[in-house]
């Protein structure tokens, strides 16, 4: 993994985000972040805690954020986040290549097999809700190569294969887009329902463009108290 500060100043508040495959920093950059110190977590050729920080520090609030293919990383490093104050899941399982509980075998397979073509081409569309948020992101787009990414991927998949997860509670809230074309909303649903409280976003697989900071969705986690189904 790697990780970017977006924001470090010593405040208080501390929250992780660790983002989903193929991305990097440079899309997030338009979220403001001056109330927390926010730690940008992205690239899983390798997901070791050694990869990380010292995430300790003077902070009274620990916040965890993952998106996506993060969901997974986050919980395999899970040893490191127990003791944050909320865990929060978005668009996301711990299984996060499983027929019913996240990306569907099939599909998987094939964006695998055409990692390559697809982020050349329409993979960064699928990920957004609306053509304009597809547009705004083209102005800041990831900056990785795709020979990276691509191997992100390959490397992702052997690191699923070889986890064998038995989930016990960890995360405490989940968003879950409607419009998914990722990871489908009933597969997310059919995980989190009767786990944890969630809420149904009216997005895409990247609803980001709804917040105008990272202290948006954790103040969400925070006050939502109802289960949606």
């Amino acid at each position: 993994m790697l990780y970017h500060w977006l924001n470090k100043q010593n405040n208080s508040r501390l929250i992780v985000f660790l983002a989903g495959w193929s991305f990097d920093f440079y899309p997030f950059e338009f979220w403001n972040c001056k109330g927390s110190d926010f730690l940008f977590v992205y690239d899983y050729n390798s997901i070791e805690k050694s990869d990380l920080p010292d995430l300790t520090g003077n902070y009274s609030e620990r916040i965890l954020v993952t998106w996506s293919m993060g969901v997974f990383a986050g919980y395999i490093l899970r040893d490191l986040f127990e003791d944050f104050n909320r865990k929060t899941a978005v668009n996301g399982t711990p299984y996060p290549v499983h027929d019913t509980l996240g990306i569907p075998l099939k599909p998987f397979l094939l964006t695998l097999r055409h990692a390559k073509t697809g982020l050349e081409g329409k993979f960064y569309q699928n990920i957004f809700g609306k053509s304009e948020e597809f547009e705004r992101y083209s102005k800041t787009p990831v900056r990785r190569t795709i020979e990276n990414r691509e191997s992100e991927l390959k490397s992702l998949y052997k690191r699923i294969n070889e986890e064998k997860i038995d989930y016990k509670n960890f995360y405490d809230f989940a968003l879950i887009s409607a419009n998914d074309k990722i990871i489908p909303a009933k597969n997310q649903i059919n995980f989190w329902q009767d786990r944890i409280p969630f809420k149904i976003l009216e997005s895409g697989h990247f609803p980001f463009y709804n917040f105008e900071s990272p202290e948006e969705i954790t103040e969400l986690a925070a006050t939502e108290k109802c289960l949606c189904r």
